[in-house]
């Protein structure tokens, strides 16, 4: 199996998918915010915070290119990964791109509580989440290879949906 990328905004689904589709395939699951927190020892609002978010999109970079040869992997983007021409060319390498979305509610109800969402420190509202995902949303469906939607869909679903597609594709 080659990798599954999974992107969209923050709070579309990403990191709950990725267990699921892991055990499912079977593959290897990677959670890239994760991953870098542990790499750097810190939390993402804090990279942010000492460094800026160039050198945290430069770690994503890092990161993608690390495992890019590599295959079996489910990987839950963040949110901004595919911002960058380089890290979506490193995933059309060797995987297939599956954009999760979400409606600006959606999304809002699932991170409200987040403290660790560094680009919503101060504008956790849904008019500026519709606004930055209305920015993205271009680069989202430009570089995917797949499209669900999450909203009103259960975990299982939404993972059956993405494995059809990525069966129909091949």
């Amino acid at each position: 199996m080659k990798n599954l990328y999974l992107i969209g905004f923050m709070g579309a689904g990403k990191s709950t998918i990725a267990w699921t589709l892991a055990k499912k395939c079977p593959a290897k699951r990677i959670e890239m915010d994760q991953l870098i927190e542990e790499q750097q020892g810190m939390a993402i609002k804090d990279i942010f915070a000492a460094h800026g978010e160039n050198y945290f999109r430069d770690l994503e970079t890092e990161l993608l290119r690390s495992f890019s040869e590599s295959t079996g992997y489910v990987v839950s983007c963040g949110g901004g990964s595919v911002l960058r021409d380089e890290n979506a060319a490193l995933m059309k390498e060797n995987g297939c791109i599956v954009f999760l979305r979400a409606t600006p509610e959606t999304i809002y109800e699932r991170v409200k509580d987040s403290t660790n969402r560094p680009i919503l420190n101060g504008n956790m509202n849904v008019e500026y989440i519709r606004e930055l995902m209305e920015k993205r949303r271009p680069r989202y469906e430009a570089v995917a290879d797949i499209c669900v939607d999450t909203d009103g869909k259960d975990v299982e679903n939404i993972s059956e949906e993405i494995l059809k597609a990525v069966e129909n594709r091949a």
